[in-house]
């Protein structure tokens, strides 16, 4: 009995944010609305220019490599692949072959083949397109040459992922470093990153689980968001796998992704190497990199920040909610935030920073967001007064109900919460011990079955009893002490 195993492979490209295009002195501009304003003749292949190579994209790449644990290379050059599209204006793009600037290295575990630099080719737009000067009856195509010549990383990985979630996380992941690292803004909407996935699917041999052959390659190429290429890739999937059922062949060729059908469509056959016909650029010179002032692994490696999975695992390692980590590594500013709040705490309080920030302050940014574009993601209240808030937490002088209050007047005002809580009373605004015991007390008296799950050790039963006494208390209390008083009176 046979089963079927997908085998996947990325080829990831991402636009780098430089001053200058790769090879010429031409704006980098990806904001730029107006067609071909930002073109020279060296982007445009007249006659008689020659390219430069530019520094800072170079760099870049080698930083990226560096954050990756991939392979600095020292000599390197640059190629010509040939091919003839009318988005290319000199009949072939300036890339990298047999000499990558990087080798090896990996991300989320998955092995990388290789990061190599070339430069972008210019905007096809159809008649559809606002900017196309055609229409759709004529099927006219404008080609809009600002984007030509832009320096463009591309990141191949080995076929060792296995999942359209696979590639989704590792994609995100890659987009999330390239942000960190301030290389690339690679915001997909904008095409500044663009995704193209290799799949086939093998069969095994169910008893020993043994790949029974290699299968047939597809492309699926320029996807250009996250959800697409997810989809994209579990439809060849599932594609090739019923192919394969029904004793059919699969055509490797490259394909597109129709989006409004959720299905993938032939493009052309797929291309090999030999027919890009790739040969070293007699323009540009070879590098020897280890002679470059600043590009030594050691040097690079030094102006690496924080890297997004160190900065996840610190977070995981002092207790903060998988999701809430999650959202402070994707959320630079808003992982700052919680960095400067939580420094100097123990834990507890820390922790206890990390889910004010992640429930309360969030759902305010959100809605300041959605009541004005230009405030969204800022953050409205400084470290020191949200810190401000928490301290006073910790000291109970303020209940988590209180707390809210005084954080969206905070937010408001910009005064310092201390003299908002103070001013509106808030101050001390729990009740009396005698009055929780006897509310505490109460709610045991009538969760008997809540009170025996928690001594038969489900701690879930816990929570629902500080919920009870919380609801009792209408917020007035603090949790914490709840969750001790209900420990001591049920002898734990």
């Amino acid at each position: 009995m046979s089963d079927y195993v997908p085998t996947i492979g990325l080829e990831i490209h991402a636009e780098l944010k430089t001053r200058t295009k790769m090879f010429c002195r031409s704006k980098n501009d990806a904001d730029e609305t107006r067609p071909n304003v930002n073109i020279c003749p060296v982007c445009m292949a007249h006659p008689g220019t020659l390219p430069v190579i530019n520094r800072e994209a170079v760099r870049h790449v080698l930083r990226v490599g560096c954050a990756l644990g991939g392979k600095l290379a020292d000599y390197t050059e640059f190629d010509r692949k040939s091919y003839f599209y009318p988005d290319l204006p000199k009949g072939y793009q300036l890339s990298q072959y047999e000499y990558p600037l990087v080798s090896g290295g990996e991300l989320l575990g998955f092995a990388i083949t290789r990061v190599h630099l070339e430069e972008d080719t210019a905007s096809s737009m159809h008649g559809s397109d606002p900017l196309a000067t055609g229409d759709d009856n004529t099927g006219t195509t404008s080609i809009d040459y600002n984007r030509a010549g832009v320096p463009l990383m591309e990141l191949v990985t080995e076929p060792v992922l296995h999942s359209a979630e696979d590639a989704g996380r590792f994609a995100r992941e890659l987009q999330l470093l390239l942000r960190y690292l301030k290389v690339s803004e690679a915001n997909m909407e904008k095409g500044e990153m663009r995704v193209e996935a290799n799949i086939s699917v093998q069969r095994t041999d169910n008893s020993e689980q043994r790949i029974v052959g290699l299968g047939t390659k597809v492309e699926v190429k320029n996807l250009n968001s996250f959800r697409a290429m997810e989809r994209a890739v579990a439809f060849e999937i599932r594609r090739q796998t019923q192919m394969l059922e029904e004793g059919k062949d699969i055509t490797q060729e490259t394909l597109g992704w129709d989006e409004s059908k959720q299905e993938t469509f032939p493009q052309r056959i797929k291309e090999g190497s030999a027919d890009y016909r790739y040969f070293p650029d007699p323009d540009l010179p070879s590098l020897k990199l280890s002679g470059v002032s600043g590009f030594s692994a050691k040097d690079l490696s030094s102006t690496l920040p924080e890297l997004p999975w160190k900065r996840r695992g610190r977070y995981l390692k002092v207790g903060v909610k998988p999701d809430d980590a999650d959202s402070f590594v994707r959320d630079a500013a808003l992982g700052d935030f919680f960095d400067d709040v939580s420094a100097g705490y123990d834990k507890e309080s820390a922790l206890l920073a990390a889910n004010y920030i992640a429930n309360d302050l969030v759902k305010i940014i959100r809605d300041a967001g959605e009541r004005d574009t230009e405030k969204r993601g800022e953050i409205p209240i400084s470290a020191h007064n949200f810190k401000e808030i928490i301290d006073m937490l910790r000291e109970r002088k303020l209940n988590s109900r209180t707390a809210k209050d005084v954080l969206a007047l905070s937010v408001e005002s910009g005064d310092s919460p201390s003299r908002i809580a103070a001013e509106k009373g808030l101050i001390g605004g729990t009740v009396g011990e005698d009055a929780v015991g006897a509310v505490v007390d109460d709610v045991i008296a009538k969760n008997p079955d809540v009170v025996a799950d928690f001594k038969s050790g489900k701690g879930p039963a816990l929570e629902f009893l500080v919920g009870q006494c919380m609801k009792a208390l209408r917020g007035a209390a603090d949790p914490m002490a709840l969750r001790e008083l209900l420990k001591s009176k049920l002898k734990v």
